[in-house]
């Protein structure tokens, strides 16, 4: 049992016997004594005071002394006002060690066969383009934030919606028919989805050229647009498509599947991956034949013009375009057909999307849709919504090709990584497989946790730079605190010691020993929030600050050097679960650590 859970119940046992009342739930839950005082939990009293008649300072004095008496767990305590800081005995910290050492896989729940199914959608890339930075967010956040589900006991389904379908995509088959000279990946030697999205920025340049001279003729800029014969090839492009033009569906097939190539290894690279992959292609029609489900049940209504909508002000919301007059879908009719597509494939409890802030409007609306259509985790759906990220020179855009590409972040990472961690002498001694391979895990580890550090809800500016420290507030600097520990019990191995051979024996615990022990006894609430709020973040922090404390216990404690054998075996099982929790924590991260560097 938690040493929290310990304290609350005694305190509660406590507050019968002195005053005669039951407490309210919560009312005993100690927090951690803050760091100016001594203690390790603090119990807050003001609770207690109608009953015990008794100022602060005296009822804590009563229910301190009756703890000491009554609970095994307390060796000491003392009073600031209201606050009765508890000292916890070494020996059950001791203990608390031992049980974290036990068990493989400490802070982790296991899925039932009846746990809860969560699906969670992210990356939703367009097929006109290779991912970009703001994509890095979103898979980052996306992946992370479904292995801290899985830790919290949930049976996870991790999915992807590719926009395959649309104008922007007809762009880039347009301009790539126009002048691409039949140019192919290979013959270029680029990924597929970076030659596509070449392509696109291409389209937009000589479309902007086109309305200049439009312009300069003497039309309006929105004149302009509706003559554009560029923008005229692309919707009559975009019409056969959806009539389904054997040839614009061949040329659309082949260019995709160049992008999907290219995606695959982004992703493999980024380490993110998912278990379905569904396409906008195969769920607009869904969508439609739902929606026209709901018009016959007299949930959506048909204006004159034969579009279709949705009447939300009774929730508070306005109408909402559904089918236009055409019969085209918008982008929410292929949402809900995706939804469909879905709940046919699994028998979902809870659907997160991890889509950015700027579409906070858009899932109260599906939300509320999805309930009306009848599907069951429709009103209870969750927006994981994430701020912006950005770059120290501002924001991208991927039209005029100034969008940070993926690929190209990724490979000047490693290579940052490669330089600093040679520079201050990290890859010393190592092959040169070993090197770049400590490089990858470097420099991308640097660019996961700086991205996952930060509260998903507000908007950031990665800065490359600042990412690859091995100092402060870094996934570099928590990466080499685990490469330290494995050092250490590299070196203990060597020279033929074991701590789980040796005998238990009582120690006298020191303050930052205690310390580390109850930070790694947090681990498993934190694990427990993190999913409960979705922040990845939780995780980040928590990770960093028991890194921070092992390095300044290393730097103040014989570890191999201690003469003493019990301390020498007990400071070994603490560096080794710390770098189990290390390890384990990152991994919720998407993060790798290295056992050198």
């Amino acid at each position: 049992m938690k040493i929290e859970q310990i304290i609350s119940d005694a305190a509660g046992r406590a507050v019968k016997a002195l005053y005669g009342i039951d407490v309210a739930p919560g009312t005993t839950t100690p927090q951690k004594t803050k760091k100016e005082f001594e203690g390790n939990l603090t119990l807050v009293v003001f609770p207690f005071l109608k009953a015990s008649h008794k100022a602060p300072e005296a009822t804590a004095q009563e229910i301190g002394e009756y703890l000491l008496a009554n609970e095994p767990a307390v060796a000491a305590f003392n009073v600031i006002k209201g606050f009765l800081n508890l000292v916890i005995a070494p020996s059950f910290w001791s203990e608390m060690l031992h049980h974290i050492d036990d068990d493989a896989n400490f802070g982790i729940r296991k899925a039932s066969a009846d746990a809860p199914l969560i699906m969670i959608e992210y990356s939703s890339p367009n097929t006109n383009k290779p991912l970009h930075l703001g994509h890095v967010r979103n898979n980052l956040l996306g992946y992370s934030l479904s292995e801290i589900l899985k830790a919290n006991g949930n049976r996870v389904v991790k999915t992807n919606i590719v926009n395959d379908r649309g104008i922007h995509i007809c762009k880039s088959m347009l301009a790539w028919q126009k002048w691409g000279n039949g140019i192919t990946p290979e013959k270029a030697g680029k990924k597929g989805d970076h030659l596509i999205g070449d392509f696109y920025v291409l389209f937009d340049k000589h479309y902007k050229q086109e309305l200049k001279e439009l312009q300069e003729q003497g039309m309006t800029p929105e004149e302009a647009e509706a003559a554009s014969p560029l923008m005229q090839e692309a919707r009559a492009m975009l019409r056969k498509w959806e009539a389904g033009d054997p040839e614009v569906r061949s040329m659309w097939e082949m260019m995709n599947n160049w992008v999907y190539a290219g995606f695959d290894e982004t992703y493999r690279r980024l380490g993110v991956d998912f278990d379905k992959i569904y396409y906008e292609s195969q769920t607009y029609l869904e969508g439609k034949e739902k929606v026209l489900e709901g018009l016959e049940k007299g949930i959506m209504y048909r204006k004159e013009d034969g579009s279709v909508w949705a009447d939300l002000t009774a929730e508070g919301l306005d109408h909402k375009l559904l089918l236009r007059s055409d019969g085209t879908s918008v982008y929410m009719t292929q949402d809900i057909g995706t939804a469909k597509l879905r709940f046919k494939d699994y028998p979902i409890d809870k659907m997160i999307y991890v889509v950015g802030n700027e579409q906070n409007y858009h899932f109260q609306v599906l939300s509320i849709l999805l309930d009306k259509l009848g599907f069951k985790w429709g009103k209870d759906l969750v927006h994981f919504s994430y701020g912006m990220v950005e770059l120290p020179e501002g924001k991208m855009k991927s039209r005029e090709g100034t969008v940070v590409d993926a690929d190209d972040l990724m490979d000047e990472m490693i290579a940052t990584a490669r330089e600093t961690s040679a520079e201050l002498g990290k890859l010393d001694g190592c092959t040169a497989e070993e090197a770049e391979e400590i490089s990858r895990i470097v420099g991308l580890g640097a660019l996961k946790y700086f991205i996952l550090k930060v509260d998903p809800r507000k908007n950031m500016t990665f800065n490359p730079k600042e990412s690859i420290d091995f100092n402060g507030n870094t996934g570099p600097f928590i990466q080499y605190t685990h490469a330290r520990i494995c050092s250490v019990m590299r070196k203990a191995a060597e020279a033929g010691i074991d701590y789980r051979q040796e005998e238990r024996g009582n120690t006298d615990l020191s303050e930052k020993e205690i310390s580390l022990i109850q930070h790694l006894a947090d681990f498993p609430a934190v694990v427990a929030e993190a999913g409960r709020i979705y922040s990845p973040s939780l995780i980040a922090n928590y990770v960093y600050d028991l890194a921070k404390e092992y390095n300044q216990f290393y730097h103040d404690y014989s570890i191999l050097r201690e003469e003493n054998a019990t301390v020498r075996a007990f400071r070994l099982m603490l560096s080794a679960n710390v770098a189990k929790v290390i390890k384990t924590g990152m991994g919720l991260l998407g993060i790798e650590v290295p056992d050198r560097m």
